[in-house]
């Protein structure tokens, strides 16, 4: 028998990196920079759900909850997005309750997808659909979005549908970019998947995040798109509980089932007295959301406003809680370079643009990912060092 150590990782796991998101996080501390990298609040989220969180602790909600979720919040979530669907959803056979959006993602492509079979994607992307994609043995399939409005060209996206292609992701509002796909353009998709018989999967986690009148579509509220969507949301951005892992995959009785059988096995459950409390969340009225675009409208206001004074390009966020700023005028390298130096010499941590980008991508090094879910002292201090940090080019 051979002493020789065998290769320490699979081949699936050698073909990517770890998290360039949580690494800058973690250089962020060792730097003791402002960390306006990963997409995290860094306040505290609704005191409602912290009371209703110790309260299902104390009421000993604290084994497995049913596989599928627990039936409070899958009532919780019917009527709520029957509501923003525009069509009845049954609770029962039509919803799945997962640890984060990124396991519903995960549990959908391994359910509906076939190692060998093609996901197209939106380009520039958030750094998990690679990764997933690779673990599921399926190829990606890109398409540009292009600047300063971030559509696509119908045409590129046609030809991106083939015999092989499966299943197509669409983030809205999107993270890096903070797009939100128009009705018009969801059509255009919709069309094409009906087409081919393809799955729309898609990531609305910042569905409550809008700025400018901007409305959020869901994909599956769209005439004939219900059977094809897989609608995937949950609480970590609209309440501020990224740590709690409670997110929620909406589908017809057939494609549901399968995902179930895969989230059984991936996690079993999401942790049971947090999805009781979420339904506290679920349930709070229509003024919490609209203060909630209100809150981050000032924040997007006020992150756009420091990089107007020092000058740097960036594109005006229709979503989400990011902006994303053109940095090549700037001589560095690369993203990463430029971040680094961000980091380590002005003491504020972003994201490199190029982890949102495949590595083929002509546009992967000119971008970085700003963050302005923060406390307004955070962002004070943010704008302090880069003001005074002289950012010029290299």
């Amino acid at each position: 028998m051979s002493n020789q150590l065998k290769q320490p990782s699979s081949k699936k796991v050698a073909q990517f990196q770890e998290s360039v998101i949580r690494e800058m996080t973690r250089l962020a501390v060792k730097h003791k920079a402002v960390n306006l990298g990963q997409g995290v609040p860094d306040f505290s989220c609704p005191p409602e759900l912290r009371e209703a969180a110790a309260k299902a602790v104390f009421a000993d909600i604290n084994q497995y909850a049913i596989t599928y979720g627990d039936k409070h919040l899958r009532d919780a979530l019917a009527e709520k997005y029957s509501a923003s669907l525009g069509f009845a959803i049954n609770p029962e056979t039509e919803i799945t309750v997962t640890c984060g959006a990124t396991e519903a993602l995960m549990a959908t492509i391994m359910a509906l997808v076939d190692p060998g079979e093609e996901i197209i994607v939106f380009e520039p992307f958030y750094e998990n659909y690679l990764p997933q994609s690779i673990l599921a043995d399926t190829v990606l399939r890109y398409v540009s979005l292009k600047a300063p409005h971030w559509q696509f060209d119908p045409d590129e996206l046609k030809q991106a549908f083939n015999d092989k292609t499966r299943a197509i992701i669409i983030n809205t509002p999107q993270n890096p970019t903070g797009k939100v796909f128009a009705a018009s353009e969801l059509t255009v998709i919709g069309e094409l998947c009906q087409k081919w018989g393809v799955f729309i999967i898609t990531d609305e986690v910042y569905e409550h995040i809008l700025f400018d009148g901007v409305r959020h579509v869901p994909p599956a509220s769209l005439p004939d798109m219900r059977d094809l969507t897989i609608t995937i949301t949950g609480l970590s951005k609209t309440y501020s509980l990224t740590g709690w892992r409670v997110s929620w995959a909406i589908a017809k009785p057939e494609i549901t089932a399968v995902i179930r059988k895969v989230h059984d096995f991936l996690t079993i459950c999401a942790p049971a007295p947090l999805q009781r409390a979420a339904v506290t969340g679920i349930k709070l009225p229509t003024s919490f959301y609209l203060e909630l675009a209100q809150e981050y409208a000032a924040k997007r206001q006020y992150m756009m406003e420091t990089l107007d004074k020092i000058g740097m390009p960036y594109f005006k966020p229709e979503g989400a809680y990011y902006i994303f700023s053109e940095v090549s005028k700037y001589g560095y390298v690369s993203d990463v370079d430029f971040s680094k130096h961000l980091l380590e010499k002005i003491g504020v941590a972003v994201i490199p643009g190029s982890s949102f980008f495949s590595t083929k991508s002509r546009q992967a090094n000119a971008f970085v990912r700003f963050c302005f879910s923060r406390k307004q002292e955070t962002l004070e201090e943010a704008r302090e060092k880069l003001w005074k940090g002289k950012l010029e080019l290299a």
